[in-house]
């Protein structure tokens, strides 16, 4: 069960709202700090943070490990990267889940009704200073570039639809009640006859204060099929 975390995050932010443990179970579950988060690498260029450069970075983990099959959870830019992984991998995915991120409209889905994009990392940042400031404790100057970047390269949706049709396993759609994003994913599952969960929380709380619950939720509804 391989967890890919979102923008600003860490692979932390699964252990400690509780979503990894409550995995562990019969599963082994494989957390990776993606590019530019963590304690992995922080390079400023923005061509290592291309959608199929992530893909390849996390499918070098999974090889490294000995992993060969694997279901995959990816939420928020961590459902972006998992689309990566399945045009890159389609053959060894059991299932794709992808939480608080529509794959064909990315970041604007969450944007609210009149505001289109692009979302400037700036305004990001700042609004992630305001209200969560130790979420953002430990972005730098020397790393911000990078995050940048990062944030930037989010706005490659090129032919996700078309990847998720095509990958061979479940897809799964997953929001929590609160989550702006929800109603877009909703329409889509709708559209493509992919299935959708709901669960508490809101774009960031999904994962930590409701982790372990909703954890739960998205096992069961990945292993009833």
């Amino acid at each position: 069960m391989v967890l890919l975390h979102g923008h600003l995050l860490s692979s932390a932010s699964w252990r400690d709202g509780g979503f990894a443990q409550a995995l562990g179970d019969g599963h082994t579950v494989v957390l990776i700090d993606a590019l530019g988060h963590g304690f992995s690498d922080k390079p400023n260029a923005p061509s290592a943070y291309r959608r199929e450069r992530r893909a390849g970075e996390v499918i070098a983990v999974l090889d490294a490990i000995g992993a060969g099959s694997f279901h995959l959870v990816g939420h928020s830019m961590g459902g972006w990267t998992a689309v990566g992984l399945a045009q890159a991998t389609p053959g060894r995915l059991l299932s794709v889940t992808l939480g608080g991120w529509n794959p064909v409209q990315g970041i604007a889905a969450g944007l609210p009704a009149g505001v289109t994009g692009p979302v400037p990392f700036a305004r990001v940042l700042g609004m992630a200073r305001a209200t969560a400031p130790d979420l953002v404790s430990w972005v730098t100057a020397e790393n911000e570039s990078g995050l940048r970047a990062c944030w930037e390269a989010m706005d490659d949706l090129d032919g996700a639809a078309e990847v998720l049709l095509g990958c061979g396993c479940q897809v799964l759609l997953w929001s929590g009640r609160d989550d702006a994003r929800g109603t877009s994913m909703q329409t889509l599952a709708d559209h493509f006859g992919w299935e959708m969960l709901w669960t508490e929380g809101d774009h960031l709380t999904v994962v930590t204060k409701h982790g372990e619950e909703n954890a739960l939720l998205v096992r069961q509804a990945i292993e009833k099929h």
